[in-house]
């Protein structure tokens, strides 16, 4: 008999992370939003609950320890597993110049800031997770990155941002690496330039186009890949 996947997104209230629990859900897995705001969250599961989705919610603030582990052990209670874990939450706070930030200009509370939240805030919760993959024999984290992250293309604008999506792509070879190359899968991938809060109005791709190569990785087969960095479900350079 078929197993059925569970998933934890975090900051899936909004945006790409939205979309992957969506996505996620249509598909059948039993996707758990994860947001700081369980209000938040909530409004985003009553959308989808309006679809015909059933997705729970779990309050996780990836900047607190505590709350990655208790967030894991929540779906552990409800579903009694943890197949999938979509490291999605992150920020984007280079100032002043947003995009065209300098690292002349950066501080140092801005990279602690975000090295916080789009470095730690993973190693937290793949290190809650990871357990309960390694019991069950089964797992696949996703990483998502940036293209700003990748050193063969890396270029000037957003330091702290791009220094912590780099920092995040080493994070998840490691990962990859001591995991083995069983059935626990860990890739990175990159949305590319997505409509949300973070990436503006101007960008050219949907949230829904940004989410699909997180869906694609969340849901690898058995022999699919591990430790690689992917956009548009191709393997790109670090």
């Amino acid at each position: 008999m078929a197993v059925t996947r569970t998933a934890l997104v975090s900051g899936a209230n909004r945006g790409i992370g939205f979309e992957i629990a969506r996505g996620l859900a249509r598909l059948g897995v039993l996707a758990v939003i994860g947001a700081r705001d369980p209000k938040d969250g909530m409004v985003a599961a009553e959308k989808l609950q309006s679809e015909g989705l059933d997705v729970p919610v779990v309050a996780l603030d990836v900047d607190n320890e505590d709350s990655a582990l208790q967030a894991v052990a929540e779906v552990k209670r409800i579903y009694g597993r943890l197949d999938i874990l979509v490291n999605n939450a992150g920020i984007l706070i280079d100032e002043p110049g947003g995009f065209k930030a300098s690292l002349f200009d950066l501080k140092p509370e801005t990279l602690r800031r975000t090295m916080e939240t789009n470095l730690l805030g993973p190693i937290r919760l793949i290190q809650a997770a990871a357990p309960l993959m390694r019991e069950q024999g089964y797992g696949r984290i996703v990483n998502l990155s940036s293209g700003a992250g990748q050193l063969a293309e890396m270029g000037s604008g957003y330091p702290a941002y791009r220094m912590s999506k780099a920092a995040l792509n080493a994070l998840t070879r490691i990962a990859a690496n001591e995991l083995g190359g069983g059935n626990i899968k860990v890739n990175a991938m990159c949305p590319g330039w997505v409509r949300t809060e973070m990436g503006g109005p101007e960008a050219q791709r949907s949230p829904e186009e940004g989410a699909d190569t997180a869906i694609w990785l969340s849901t690898l087969p058995d022999d699919g890949p591990t430790g690689g960095f992917f956009r548009d479900r191709k393997p790109i350079a670090w």
